[in-house]
């Protein structure tokens, strides 16, 4: 999610890759995601390690769990910080819980990300 609103940012790449990625993206996190007009049906999860040797304005960890075991990158990476976002896909209740939670993490992930932008201009 939060490659997808950067990526919707005006002169933003982002790369988005985990340690331990799942095989899809979540049906959920498709969902809420096209509820804010962003269309990730297609994007498929990535290992982080295929981009360790390139170069980077930023790292940025988002999951927890993440921060404690990102690989050191090899390439030229100005800056290197964690942004921190429960893993929605770790929620457990009813189905109507879970997809509040998505949808409340989508949020603090949007919010969080166009405090950033707007801290780096």
């Amino acid at each position: 999610m939060a490659e997808a609103f950067l990526n919707n940012m005006n002169g933003i790449i982002a790369f988005s890759a985990g340690t331990n990625p799942s095989k899809r993206v979540h049906p959920l996190a498709i969902k809420v995601m096209q509820e804010e007009g962003i269309d990730i049906s297609n994007n498929k999860p990535k290992n982080s390690d295929v981009f360790i040797n390139d170069s980077f304005d930023f790292v940025i960890t988002v999951c927890d769990n993440a921060k404690e075991s990102c690989p050191i990158f090899t390439g030229d990476v100005r800056k290197q910080l964690h942004i921190g976002f429960e893993d929605p896909d770790e929620v457990e209740g009813s189905d109507e819980f879970i997809l509040s939670e998505f949808r409340r993490i989508r949020d603090e992930i949007k919010i969080a990300f166009d405090e950033f932008i707007e801290s780096v201009k």
